[in-house]
């Protein structure tokens, strides 16, 4: 009990000194209708930066990225209200959808509804008409608790311009988030409760990392942390957490001041450019105190996220898909850059050593038609992946 209460403290005191929280919480409830699924109705309820708290108030001024987040089994986005209490005021726009709330749901349905409603909020941003107008970055970020956070895997898949993974005790999904996460390679950030009996690390966000074939990946382990503690009160949940072992070690307030202090830096640093959001998110998971984490990188500007993506605009690749072969154009001849196919169980297919080029040829040959990871190591550092699909 003394170190949960000192990590709690440690936390918050850094919180206070690192996060100004600048704005108001308003809220507004809206209808999107996906054209492509017979016009499904995807009902949401949308948080965002104001100047004064309230239903339907005035957008602050300025532009936000969006970040939608996925609820859980049977639960309702009103039990996340610690997530947009905490979030938003930072200066981002949180969209819940509320579909796939029965006993029965589909997550294939609801990682579609998740990743539809990144695209409709960018949408919004452009519509001169909507209440959004002007308001909406092009970053966007999918998230997700448990159901939601495994169906976040899922929504990955039916965007590749979402920016950034991000999910609190996800839950393996039917189709697979362990199988989804071998074709992601946009950063990603993995939380779990060590102490979670509903959806065990082991069998569920574990898998789910190790499987990531991100540019940037983390996954922190809240010793002590339990399922529900990421979420508010909510008696469903809590009702299947009371049913298994091992109990929560620690406090919900202290399980969810470690999230935040963790994830508001790392998403400052992916979708806001922040350099200083970086070095505080580093500090904080080589501190330990309180997790134990893995990591394929270190967050810095000048090491991961924006030179990849500096990189990357720098590569193009058409046609993608492709049905005989493709062409990968580099703006520069490249020096000593080894290009590797792999496939989505981790297979090497082929690698190549690449000198004094600026186009490369790629045929289908022994590969057959699918889906592949295509990762570009430059002078020894991985410095790009990208999905490339074969008809």
């Amino acid at each position: 009990m003394k170190n949960a209460i000192y990590v709690l403290l440690l936390f918050a005191f850094i919180s206070n000194v690192t996060f100004a929280q600048t704005f108001s919480v308003g809220h507004k409830s809206q209808t999107f209708i996906d054209a492509s699924r017979a016009n499904r109705n995807i009902t949401a309820e949308i948080y965002y930066p104001s100047n004064t708290t309230g239903d339907n108030v005035a957008i602050a001024t300025g532009q936000f990225p969006v970040l939608v987040f996925g609820h859980g089994f049977v639960m309702t986005w009103s039990s996340y209200d610690v997530e947009w209490n905490a979030i938003v005021p930072n200066g981002y726009i949180m969209v819940f959808p509320t579909t796939e709330t029965s006993f029965s749901p589909s997550h294939t349905d609801f990682g579609k509804d998740i990743a539809f409603l990144t695209r409709a909020m960018k949408s919004e941003g452009l519509n001169t008409a909507s209440f959004f107008h002007g308001a909406v970055t092009p970053k966007s970020a999918v998230m997700g608790h448990s159901m939601g956070g495994g169906s976040a895997f899922l929504a990955m898949q039916y965007d590749t311009a979402i920016t950034v993974l991000a999910t609190l005790a996800a839950a393996n999904t039917s189709p697979s988030a362990i199988t989804a996460a071998r074709t992601i390679t946009k950063p990603s950030i993995v939380f779990s409760g060590v102490n979670d009996c509903v959806t065990p690390p082991s069998t569920h966000q574990i898998p789910m990392y190790d499987s990531l074939n991100s540019i940037c990946k983390t996954l922190v382990n809240i010793t002590g942390g339990a399922h529900c503690l990421f979420a508010g009160n909510n008696t469903n949940c809590y009702l299947g957490q009371a049913t298994c072992t091992p109990k929560p070690a620690i406090s919900a307030a202290a399980q969810q001041s470690i999230t935040f202090n963790l994830l508001i830096p790392w998403l400052n640093f992916y979708l806001k450019n922040n350099c200083a959001s970086a070095s505080q998110f580093q500090g904080l998971i080589n501190a330990s105190s309180g997790i134990t984490s893995r990591q394929n990188c270190t967050l810095s500007c000048s090491t991961t996220g924006l030179e990849n993506e500096l990189y990357s605009a720098n590569i193009v690749i058409a046609p993608n898909p492709f049905t005989y072969e493709t062409t990968i154009s580099f703006s520069s001849e490249q020096k000593n850059t080894t290009l590797t196919i792999i496939d989505l169980l981790g297979k090497e297919i082929k690698s190549v050593i690449i000198n004094g080029t600026k186009n490369l040829l790629l045929k289908k040959g022994e590969m057959k038609s699918g889906i592949y990871l295509l990762k570009i190591t430059e002078e020894n550092k991985n410095v790009f992946n990208k999905k490339i699909i074969i008809r």
